[in-house]
């Protein structure tokens, strides 16, 4: 590498240490605030947009999860960097088709919405031999036995889809995860739908002791995720700056 892309390296890992720290601050703060250890919380990096040598500065700068929303672009990313100590997540809503692909890197699934899915998911499990864990997306946006303006199923409907996932081989239930929603009576309403979405939760532990996961909360509202009880946050653009316009 030249010594101009040395210095370029350099910089851009200085910048991500900062975001990091700047993030850190704020789940620390938000944990100390909510009565919570810090290590209940664990920062998920959404590198979406990213290349893959960003991964690899993060993974040196501790980063030990990431998240990708696109199959077309976090296959070849996850690839470049099979070498690394990373857990994968895989975040974005996902085409059936697309299991297969997304079986082959990803260690966690977060947008299972469907008994499609779970199917696919299943399928693609079993012909890597490698066990997936799946949350239930819950679209808060979403009327009874419906889904969401971007995925993800209903309340009503968390608790059949969660026993599709427990059943399925190759497929371990994990919890829950929510976006924010744009519209309906939970709109605007951060802390409110993340609160709304602990509840399911604990109703689904209640049946599933091992489905402690709750993904909630990005780099615009952690803080309202981690009062309501988040085991994971998602945080890309506060880590990682301003996203790149997609081509």
């Amino acid at each position: 590498m030249s010594v101009a892309g040395l210095e370029e390296m350099t910089d851009r890992k200085t910048e991500l240490a900062a975001g990091l720290e700047r993030v850190e601050q704020r789940i620390a703060g938000a944990c100390a605030a909510a009565g919570r250890d810090r290590d209940e919380v664990a920062l998920i990096v959404v590198t979406k947009t990213y290349p893959a040598s960003d991964v690899r500065l993060l993974a040196e700068l501790g980063v030990r999860q990431v998240a990708e929303n696109r199959d077309q672009e976090a296959a070849p990313k996850a690839a470049a960097c099979a070498d690394l100590d990373l857990t994968w997540h895989f975040v974005g809503q996902l085409q059936t088709n697309k299991a297969r692909s997304v079986a082959d890197y990803a260690d966690f699934v977060h947008s299972v919405d469907r008994a499609r899915l779970v199917t696919s998911l299943s399928s693609a499990a079993g012909r890597t031999g490698r066990e997936l864990g799946c949350l239930v997306q819950v679209a808060l946006d979403a009327e009874a036995g419906g889904r969401g303006d971007r995925g993800g199923v209903a309340p009503d409907g968390v608790e059949e889809l969660a026993g599709l996932i427990d059943a399925a081989p190759g497929l371990r239930l994990g919890g829950v995860m929510t976006v924010a929603p744009l519209s309906g009576e939970y709109a605007g309403r951060p802390a409110a739908a993340f609160a709304r979405l602990r509840e399911i939760s604990t109703s689904l532990r209640a049946a599933g002791p091992a489905a402690t996961m709750v993904s909630a909360g990005m780099s615009g509202d952690l803080e309202h995720a981690v009062a309501a009880g988040a085991t994971h946050v998602r945080v890309g653009s506060a880590v990682l700056g301003v996203r790149p316009a997609l081509g």
